[in-house]
C-alpha cells in the first residue's frame, strides 16, 4: 500500500489489524481506510479460511504471531509498522467515510499541533444489519496514537491503550462495529472472552458466590435499558441475555480458577 501512493501524500500512517480467520470481514475493514493510510499492517494467529490471502491481495503486509492475548498481540502488531503513527482497528469494524476524511485531515496537520492519542466511537451494530439500531451502544477507546508516546497495555483481555498522563482528543468521526456475526457468534465470543478475564481477574472465590445472586439481573438491567438494547427488538433482548449470562458464568470461572 505504501508503494502505491506518491511519498507528498504520505500521511505516516499505520494501520493495524489483528486477525483469526476473518476472510468474511477484512476486505470491508481494509477497503474503508484506503486513501487514508500509507500501509495495512495484519498480525495473524493461524487462520484456517482465506483471510490471508484476501488481505495480501488488497496490499497488506502480513505477519503471523501465535496468540498471546489481546494486549500483547496488539503490541506486536504495533512493533511490525513502519510508521509510529498507528490506527489499530478491528477486522470487524469499518470506519466511515467522516470518520476517514477527519483522521485524513488530522494526518495533514504538523505533528506538533497533534495531540499524542485520540479517542473514536465505534458503535455496535446487531448481526445481520448494516447500520446500527436507535440509540445503539458504543464503546469509546483510543485507536489513533503516536506509538512512540503511548501504546496498547500488556494485558490478555484489556485491549486498551494506556495514555498515561498524556492529553487524549475526541474525534467526532465513528467506526461501526459488526462485531457478531449471529447469536451463536454471540454465545462463542463471550465464552472465550470469559474464559480469558477469569484467568486474569485475581477476586476471592467469597468475592466471586457473594456477587453471584445479583450478577445477572444488574447485568441485564444494565444492558437492556441503560445500554439501549430494549430498541433493538427480540434480538435487543436475546443479546442482552447471552451477555448477562456470560458474565455471570464468568464469576463462576472465577471461583472455581487454581489459586
Amino acid at each position: 500500500m505504501t508503494n502505491s501512493r506518491a511519498d507528498s501524500m504520505s500521511t505516516g500512517l499505520s494501520c493495524c489489524i489483528i486477525t483469526h480467520n476473518e476472510a468474511d470481514r477484512i476486505e470491508r475493514c481494509i477497503e474503508a481506510v484506503r486513501g487514508v493510510v500509507d500501509e495495512v499492517v495484519i498480525v495473524d494467529s493461524g487462520s484456517t479460511d482465506d483471510t490471508l490471502a484476501r488481505a495480501e491481495a488488497m496490499g497488506a503486509r502480513i505477519f503471523h504471531n501465535d496468540w498471546v492475548g489481546y494486549g500483547p498481540q496488539k503490541r506486536f502488531a504495533e512493533d511490525c509498522a513502519q510508521h509510529d503513527w498507528i490506527l489499530n482497528l478491528d477486522a470487524d469494524e469499518i470506519v466511515t467515510p467522516e470518520l476517514a476524511a477527519e483522521i485524513t485531515a488530522l494526518m495533514r496537520t504538523p505533528k506538533s499541533d497533534r495531540l499524542p492519542a485520540y479517542r473514536f466511537r465505534q458503535v455496535t451494530v446487531y448481526p445481520g444489519k448494516e447500520r446500527p439500531r436507535l440509540w445503539a451502544d458504543y464503546h469509546n477507546y483510543i485507536r489513533l496514537y503516536d506509538r512512540s508516546k503511548v501504546r496498547f497495555r500488556n494485558s490478555l483481555v484489556h485491549d486498551t491503550v494506556d495514555a498515561g498522563s498524556h492529553p487524549v482528543g475526541q474525534l467526532k468521526g465513528i467506526a461501526l462495529h459488526y462485531s457478531w456475526r449471529s447469536l451463536k457468534h454471540v454465545r462463542d465470543k463471550l465464552e472465550r472472552y470469559t474464559d480469558l478475564q477469569a484467568k486474569e481477574l485475581k477476586k476471592p472465590r467469597w468475592y466471586a458466590y457473594a456477587r453471584l445472586p445479583f450478577e445477572y439481573p444488574v447485568l441485564f438491567f444494565r444492558y437492556y435499558i441503560l445500554r439501549s438494547n430494549v430498541t433493538g427488538g427480540i434480538t435487543g433482548l436475546r443479546i442482552t441475555h447471552e451477555i448477562a449470562r456470560a458474565r455471570t458464568r464468568r464469576l463462576l470461572k472465577i471461583a472455581r480458577s487454581p489459586r
